[in-house]
């Protein structure tokens, strides 16, 4: 069971030459989840061999160009290259008029089904959920309407230990609800408790990206104990009226905001091009956080290993 994350770009407004805008793929076993698509993502899929044909669902925090000026061009590729499956997108309501102009300026009728799905504006809901996971949408405090996003892992089903299925002559179909926590009774009438045929899979998975926005304590409990949260380090503590202003966050708030939501591992990003050596960003949200990480370009994380 598979549950990674790839950074595509790391950047705030300004691309620099290291560093595009923000882009993430998640990968929840097999199923690619793309999340913001800042300008060149689909050449840092390309670049990481990563292939976007199976992305089949996008999530689009806000429509600052930063966060979705690569969406057409991805969009077009996956037309240019025979895509004929349906393509979900998760965005605030504006964006589906944007697209679609886009699309008509250029006479292009796509050869796949494209599905915009508006973020609610106000409130905090469930935008997609089935047997494998929930991503809820997380209301943020920028200068625009904005969301963060939380992807929540289901409970995987319970692994059967085969030498006790041998053992106790279960027939094969059973395996479903000793999968799903059932007991066994044998023929005699003897009940099997079902933790001595399986053993507890592993336990499901939490990422919340929090995107642009201003130091939001209503956060917290929302994100309450995540395995890996993203959060916005747009500036350093000694800008933090720059911040305010802007509506973003500072290092210390960032590493504030995971303190007191006591996630397991915190990743910064969004970084102002005005800083050259990240590592000062990363010293300064350690001080408050230690467990922190840099989202750089090309940056994997596995989290069976956080």
């Amino acid at each position: 069971m598979s549950f990674k994350l790839t950074i595509l770009g790391c950047s705030s407004a300004i691309p620099t030459e290291d560093r595009n805008p923000t882009a993430q793929l998640l990968n929840v076993n097999e199923r690619f989840f793309l999340i913001d698509c800042g300008e060149g993502t689909q050449i840092q899929l390309r670049k990481y061999q990563l292939s976007f044909q199976r992305i089949n669902h996008v999530f689009i925090s806000h429509l600052h160009g930063d966060h979705y000026f690569g969406l057409i061009g991805l969009i077009s590729s996956m037309h240019l290259l025979g895509r004929n499956k349906d393509l979900h997108i998760y965005a605030h309501k504006q964006l589906k008029e944007i697209v679609e102009l886009q699309l008509k300026a250029s006479n292009t009728e796509l050869n796949y089904p494209l599905f915009f799905h508006a973020l609610p504006e106000d409130e905090e809901s469930i935008i997609l959920e089935d047997d494998n996971i929930k991503i809820t949408n997380l209301i943020l405090d920028h200068s625009i309407q904005c969301s963060g996003f939380l992807f929540e892992e289901k409970r995987s089903p319970r692994k059967i230990v085969k030498s006790k299925i041998e053992e106790y002559k279960i027939p094969f179909d059973k395996m479903s609800s000793l999968k799903d926590g059932a007991d066994w009774i044998n023929p005699q009438g003897e009940i099997i408790s079902n933790k001595v045929l399986t053993t507890e899979n592993s336990s499901p998975h939490k990422y919340a990206f929090c995107s642009d926005t201003r130091y939001n304590v209503s956060l917290i409990e929302k994100i309450k104990g995540v395995d890996l949260l993203y959060h916005e380090t747009t500036f350093m503590k000694a800008l933090e009226d720059r911040a305010i202003e802007t509506g973003h966050s500072t290092t210390y708030q960032a590493a504030t905001i995971a303190k007191k939501s006591q996630v397991r591992k915190l990743l910064i990003g969004h970084y102002s091009q005005r800083y050259k050596n990240l590592e000062d960003l990363l010293h300064e949200t350690q001080d408050i956080f230690f467990n922190t990480a840099l989202s750089l370009e090309g940056l994997v994380i596995d989290f069976k290993e956080i």
